[in-house]
């Protein structure tokens, strides 16, 4: 008896409509993206985390005992403010939601103190720690 893969894994099953509101999101966002522009910022909590901007490389000190030198994508632009924000600018959508997320993947918030790199709007859930020893 042959196995049969689920239905979800045929896109002939899928309403056309789900594609239709798809091009229309990707096509907005287009729109809105040349216009307007679109941008995500990211925030350093923690001791000696710092950003800068060099020529077309962004250099993060994130407690490493090395700088993380990234290349800045073509089409983006990113400004630092005050060493801690960082903000990542221009008109395609995905690509600036990707960088910002390859930046934050270097050192995602830890839930106990806090540290790492973080979305402005993020709330990170904090965490109790050790009770301590009790008598």
């Amino acid at each position: 008896m042959a196995k049969r893969r689920p239905s979800f894994f045929r896109l002939s099953l899928l309403p056309e409509s789900v594609f239709k509101y798809l091009l229309r999101t990707l096509t907005d966002n287009m729109v809105v993206g040349v216009s307007k522009g679109f941008e995500k910022r990211l925030q350093l909590v923690g001791t000696g985390y710092r950003a800068a901007v060099e020529g077309k490389d962004i250099v993060l000190n994130l407690g490493f005992s090395h700088p993380v030198r990234m290349a800045i994508p073509s089409g983006l632009q990113v400004k630092v403010e005050e060493n801690t924000r960082i903000i990542v600018s221009g008109y395609d959508k995905s690509e600036i939601g990707q960088f910002a997320a390859s930046i934050r993947k270097w050192r995602p918030p830890e839930p106990y103190k806090g540290k790492g790199v973080k979305y402005a709007d993020e709330v990170v859930r904090r965490k109790e720690g050790k009770a301590g020893k009790k008598k």
